[in-house]
Order: C-alpha cells, then sequence, then structure tokens
C-alpha cells in the first residue's frame, strides 16, 4: 500500500459525532446547533439528527457541554489535550 505525502495530514473521522440514538433533534431540540459559534452543526431532516456539515471545529465544546442526552462528542486531537 502506498501513500501520498497528504495521507499524513487526513482526519480518520469527523470531530464532531452525533450518537444518533440519543439526538433528539427528531424531538425539536437544536441546542447543539445553537450552541455552535462557528455554525458548524445542522439537522438531518431525512433523519432528523444532527450532524457536522462543515469540518472546521475549533474544539471550542459548547456542542458537546450543552447536549441533553449526552448524543455529541468532540474528538480533541491528542496535541490539543
Amino acid at each position: 500500500m502506498s501513500h501520498t505525502p497528504h495521507d499524513i495530514f487526513q482526519r480518520s473521522s469527523a470531530p464532531v459525532t452525533v450518537d444518533e440514538s440519543r439526538c433528539i433533534a427528531d424531538k425539536g431540540c437544536t441546542v447543539c446547533i445553537d450552541a455552535c459559534p462557528l455554525d458548524l452543526l445542522a439537522i438531518d431532516y431525512s433523519k432528523g439528527k444532527a450532524y457536522m456539515k462543515y469540518d472546521e471545529c475549533w474544539y471550542c465544546m459548547p456542542c458537546e457541554r450543552d447536549c441533553p442526552t449526552g448524543a455529541i462528542k468532540v474528538a480533541i486531537p491528542y496535541l490539543l489535550r
């Protein structure tokens, strides 16, 4: 398997993930969307669940901290911890 130099800079997953089994956006919740200062999250109306629409996360954490069901997780890169 060959690697291009750009492979080392690609993330394996999005920094913000949503546990759809816990997300209550289908019940009208928009806490994570309202909390994000960068407007990175949105509701997927076909599923009724939140998701990360733009991968520009600053790891500021209000989406995870304010989520009433604990559905949002922010994966902080090791070097920023």
